[in-house]
């Protein structure tokens, strides 16, 4: 039963994401996390352009929690927009970026596309970046896959499985449909294998530094101590005292 209900649970935030795609595409849309809370659903798009998926006083808000109701049965919907800050480091958004190119101009100048993406990718800050572009969309005599890569980028690995941001999406044309996977490592990830090297001078001060903390974490240490001790002995002399009263 646990399991049934958990499927099902799945199934409905897959058919929101895809519903959620399918209207908000040309909005900036990135993708959509659903939150289970005590007072409800709290549904949350991220996106780019926030402005144009509120609308004029939150009218296609409103419009979406009905939807919502109505065709997927969530009892009291609570919908937050969260704008994307840098949406070149979004691997969603950036695939979304690349099929609504090839909608526009066709699939014909995929190679310039691919690059082009890339370099504003590693412009962003990003270590390292994929895109893979595969499908019979791509204008060739059989269905072709073309990898475009720059930077340094972990393949295996636990960063790999938790750290590295992927997207996917897929474009539907007349010569066929085309997919498109973005794998982006991003600046903020810290690598194990990361080396630092210092010099000689830089060393000495780190070390000056590391030396002058730790004299200072042992004086707090020794202050807190001391008036620990001082606290109950204050307490004993008023006992003391009280005793004596109480026998005079």
């Amino acid at each position: 039963m646990i399991e049934r209900q958990f499927l099902t649970r799945k199934i409905k935030e897959f058919q929101i994401e895809e519903f959620m795609s399918s209207v908000l595409d040309k909005a900036g849309y990135s993708h959509t996390e659903i939150q289970r809370t005590p007072l409800g659903e709290k549904v949350i798009i991220f996106t780019s352009r926030p402005g144009l998926i509120v609308g004029k006083k939150g009218a296609n808000i409103k419009d979406l929690t009905e939807v919502l109701k109505r065709k997927f049965q969530l009892e009291n919907p609570q919908i937050e927009v969260a704008e994307i800050e840098n949406p070149n480091l979004n691997p969603r958004s950036v695939a979304r970026h690349i099929i609504h190119t090839f909608e526009r101009f066709g699939p014909k100048r995929f190679k310039s596309i691919g690059y082009k993406t890339l370099q504003d990718i590693m412009d962003s800050g990003a270590i390292g970046a994929e895109i893979v572009i595969s499908g019979r969309g791509v204008p060739s005599s059989r269905a072709k896959s073309w990898r475009f890569k720059a930077g340094y980028l972990k393949k295996s690995g636990d960063i790999a499985e938790n750290f590295v941001s992927k997207g996917f999406a897929t474009a539907h044309l007349k010569s066929g449909a085309i997919g498109i996977k973005v794998t982006i490592l991003t600046p903020d990830v810290e690598l194990p294998d990361k080396i630092k090297i210092y010099a000689v001078g830089e060393i000495k001060q780190e070390v000056k530094q590391e030396i002058k903390q730790e004299v200072k974490e042992e004086k707090k240490q020794e202050k807190h101590e001391e008036k620990k001790e001082k606290k109950p002995r204050k307490k004993s002399l008023k006992k003391e005292k009280d005793g004596n009263n109480k026998k005079k």
